[in-house]
């Protein structure tokens, strides 16, 4: 298949532009717009447009688009609200596919403004033509000269992208950057993002050659999943830093009124970004610093990090940034410290931070340097310089540059400005993170970290659970229907329980009793000592309304206990509807930890679980973790472990530590229940206990909701979980067991392998070019994919206990969101055997089930045997009007 060119190159590589608005009138936006085109000395064509002029910067400026004779690429437009429909039926006559709208007046504008852009969309999609914003700044290619803004900076040429839902924001940028010698690759102002949002920009500038990092600022999301698919598939290619306004919730209603997007709770924002495997700024100068450093240093292995530099002073007070942060500090060897004192003066002092005294020369600063690196208990280290009267800041630089062999992260601090100013020039050439002082190369360094926790995180591709017990997903829903049928979002305790056993997640035995009688007979059923509960299909939180009892150790205690709860809640709510008493028997609480696990749905990025410590206390301790599913042990261990009681589930002074596998087990099970069950709005329990034996669920609630089924049942998630149910065994006709599976993350190696067997012709059937193996940007792309907007199958079968994959094919769906291009390629001795056949029509029935309509790619003339598998397949093919060596292949998606 074809690689075809990118969709967004007419934005970003535009080699002509019509300025639609364009004017000489002194500060209106089109005389800004046409200047800054001019003074950036764009590459390409312009073309004004305005019928009050003639000419306009020296160039023709005519009466409407429609009289430009030339090929446009870009339309830039900045006319009043009300024109830009017509505008835009205009631009389609003209075939131009790509228009910037920096007009206002639409979404922000109130309800007719809404009417207006929705009009604008329209329109747009009726005739096939992208949009970005309106309402926005615009868009900046430095290096091709193209200002398509109003702004009054021009950006330097850099390999930083910035995308931002604030112009504003991007101006102030753009004036604090070119002080401080920052660049940039692109700069996108997204404005009401009618059409192009943070999706497809990431997907663009993700493959972008120019750009080495991309900044992000976000004050709303309206697609979730589309953010995150995106995000995460342009974290895998580069470094991704995101800074969000909102953090607190009258910021976030701010933002929202700005934006029209959506902003839910900061915390879920931040588990999102941790699965997406980028790390976040919370101030603009964190925020460029994060991206001084994820680009340019190596992977980090650990967080000990040591400390040298020629004063004391600074040294402290980068320890205690570090302590406020919750970094580690490198314990020195001894073998590290006793070379050091064989090299440092006699006065220095054997810890970490290294003072290795204010006269240090180059020679001092990289022997000490060389020695702290080799240490196998450092990961990384900050270097430090004070420019005193014997110092030479720039021969002390270039020693920390050497020192860069080592593989480790090194960042420098040259405090002050005049004397070291050609000092930082130097680290610059050389990509060495510096900053003016220890506490900001320390929240730098942080930021390192966090970088490589959601870059490990962003590997986790959790599947399907593998244990015998699988759950009854069915029954679960038919639990959640049933409440629903009654009018009912509450679950009763009895059918909170059921649905937890529906997913194998351990409970107490129970039982409802609608008089003391049954109560009592219940509870010997059962057996002594039970837990009594209020049954009430309205009442929420029994506890706290005195509807429960616990440790109920006599026959009496029963149906006494009984007569008081009932009494109790009817006196407080003497309204609500009563049905009887839940009768369970009691936990073994002798060694346990409360804790709890509680879902709930964001209104952003969806269903989350909370998990943290239980128990009556566990609102005001507010000791919890938040991830989004879906979970596997890797993401389970570390939601576990952002918590404060986590240090209490292993061994604990005479208390054994918990079964960790059964906590992990139901934590699995609550995940797979949240993606399996779109119903689920809002789950606790509390308490889970948990002992050395195992966890068992003494509580539960669940809220639940209609859902509208879609092609896709995992709507309801940010994240697609690993789709298992698409994978089919198959025998060929000798025998040989092939397994067709969607691809993993982890099928890199065999992926590589697969490609590098081809033969040249098939390579170059598939790829249109000699290529020896996949870079590993190939490789991320064709592995690490978002299972929403694309799909892979891979044909594997076993050989010495190792899978060997024969065969691959894969989909993208089209900007159009209803048809999708595909690739396939067999391995040359598997060919003919009906492999091909195969994973096509797996592939079709899943872009079907996904509600795709059509299905497309692009063949070679002379690989016949393709071509003559799309015609058994029932594509029609023909011949591209444009290039006699490619025939296109299209077929409709109805049946598959």
């Amino acid at each position: 298949m074809h690689s075809a060119r990118h969709s967004l190159e007419t934005f970003f590589a535009a080699s002509s532009i019509a300025i639609i608005g364009a004017s000489e009138r002194p500060g209106a936006v089109g005389t800004r717009l046409l200047q800054n085109l001019i003074e950036a000395g764009y590459k390409g064509k312009l073309y004004p447009v305005n019928p009050k002029y003639t000419a306009l910067g020296g160039l023709r400026c005519y009466v409407s688009v429609t009289q430009i004779e030339a090929r446009i690429d870009l339309a830039l437009i900045a006319t009043p609200a009300a024109t830009v429909p017509d505008v835009l039926r205009s631009c389609a006559g003209q075939d131009i596919g790509a228009a910037i709208i920096i007009s206002a007046g639409f979404g922000e504008a109130g309800d007719k403004g809404r009417r207006l852009q929705e009009t604008l969309l329209d329109t747009a999609r009726r005739y096939g033509i992208r949009l970005l914003g309106p309402n926005c700044l615009g868009l900046i290619r430095p290096h091709l000269g193209l200002n398509a803004t109003f702004s009054k900076n021009q950006a330097a040429v850099g390999d930083l992208a910035l995308i931002s839902q604030s112009g504003a924001l991007c101006t102030a940028i753009m004036d604090w950057a070119e002080p401080n010698n920052v660049g940039f690759s692109a700069v996108v102002s997204l404005g009401d993002a009618a059409d192009l949002d943070f999706g497809d920009i990431l997907d663009y500038l993700a493959l972008d050659a120019r750009t080495r990092s991309i900044l992000l600022y976000v004050e709303g999301i309206k697609d979730a999943r589309r953010f995150i698919s995106a995000l995460r598939a342009a974290a895998r290619m580069k470094p991704v830093i995101v800074i969000k306004s909102g953090r607190n919730p009258a910021a976030s209603r701010a933002a929202c009124s700005h934006t029209g997007a959506l902003a839910g709770a900061d915390e879920v924002f931040d588990a999102a970004l941790e699965r997406a495997g980028v790390v976040r700024a919370c101030t603009i100068e964190q925020w460029f610093a994060a991206a001084q450093i994820v680009a340019s240093t190596q992977h980090l292995r650990g967080d000990r990090r040591a400390i040298v530099g020629n004063a004391g002073g600074p040294g402290v007070l980068a320890t205690d940034r570090a302590a406020d942060l919750h970094l580690t500090l490198a314990q020195l060897s001894p073998d590290t410290l006793t070379r050091l004192g064989a090299a440092l003066p006699e006065r220095w002092q054997p810890a970490n931070p290294v003072d290795i005294l204010g006269d240090a020369g180059p020679e001092r600063y990289a022997q000490a340097l060389d020695l702290i690196l080799r240490d196998p208990g450092v990961d990384a280290a900050l270097v430090i310089l004070t420019p005193q009267g014997m110092t030479d800041p720039e021969g002390c630089a270039t020693a920390v540059v050497d020192a860069d062999r080592h593989g480790k992260p090194v960042l420098a601090c040259w405090m002050g400005q005049k004397q070291v100013t050609s000092s930082r020039e130097r680290f610059a050439a050389a990509h060495i993170p510096y900053f003016n002082t220890p506490e900001a190369a320390i929240d730098a360094f942080a930021a390192l970290v966090r970088y490589t926790h959601n870059q490990r995180m962003l590997m986790q591709a959790p599947g399907s659970l593998s244990e015998q017990a699988e759950p009854d997903i069915e029954g679960a829903r038919m639990i959640i229907e049933g409440a629903l049928s009654e009018g009912r979002r509450q679950l009763s305790g009895l059918e909170s329980k059921a649905l937890l056993n529906a997913f194998r997640i351990p409970t107490m035995p129970a039982a409802f009793a609608r008089d003391a009688n049954e109560a009592l007979v219940v509870a010997e059923s059962l057996g002594l000592p039970v837990a009594m509960k209020i049954a009430s299909r309205t009442l929420t939180h029994k506890s706290d309304i005195g509807g429960v009892r616990l440790n109920i150790r006599s026959a009496v205690g029963v149906r006494t206990t009984f007569r008081e709860i009932i009494d109790a809640v009817r006196q407080k709510y003497p309204d609500e509807a009563i049905d009887g008493v839940t009768v369970e028997r009691m936990a073994d609480t002798h060694n346990a930890r409360e804790l709890m696990v509680g879902v709930a749905r964001d209104p952003v990025f969806g269903p989350t679980i909370r998990f943290g410590a239980g128990g009556g206390q566990a609102d005001i301790l507010e000791d919890h973790a938040i991830a989004l599913p879906p979970l596997n042990p890797h993401l389970i261990d570390a939601m576990i472990a952002r918590t404060r009681v986590a240090r209490l589930l292993d061994e604990f002074r005479e208390l054994p530590a918990i079964d960790h596998g059964a906590l992990e087990h139901a934590l699995l099970r609550v995940s797979e229940m949240v993606c399996e069950l779109p119903e689920i709005q809002e789950m606790d329990i509390n308490p889970l206990i948990a002992t050395e034996h195992g966890v068992v669920a003494v509580d539960a609630r669940f809220v639940v909701a209609p859902d509208a089924a879609g092609p896709n049942p995992y709507a309801h998630m940010a994240i697609h979980p690993y789709p298992t149910h698409l994978t089919q065994r198959w025998q060929l006709a000798d025998g040989t067991e092939l397994l067709i599976r969607p691809i993993r993350p982890e099928d890199a190696v065999a992926e590589q392998d697969f490609v590098l067997g081809l033969s040249e012709e098939s390579k170059y059937f598939r790829f249109r070019q000699t290529l020896n193996a996949l870079t590993p940007e190939m490789l991320v792309r064709f592995t690490q994919i978002d299972y929403d907007r694309e799909m892979a199958f891979i044909a594997v079968t076993g050989h010495a206990g190792h899978e060997i994959e024969i065969g691959v094919t894969r989909y993208i769906i089209n900007p159009d969101g209803e048809s999708c291009e595909f690739a396939l390629v067999v391995a040359d001795a598997w060919q003919g055997k009906g492999i091909g056949t195969r994973l096509m029509e797996q592939l079709m029935r899943t872009a079907h089930a996904r509600g795709l309509r059509r299905i497309e790619g692009e063949v070679l003339s002379r690989n016949r045997p393709m071509l003559k598998l799309m015609r058994h397949l029932g594509f029609s093919v023909r011949v591209d009007p444009e290039d006699p060596e490619i025939h296109l292949v299209t077929r409709s998606l109805g049946s598959s």
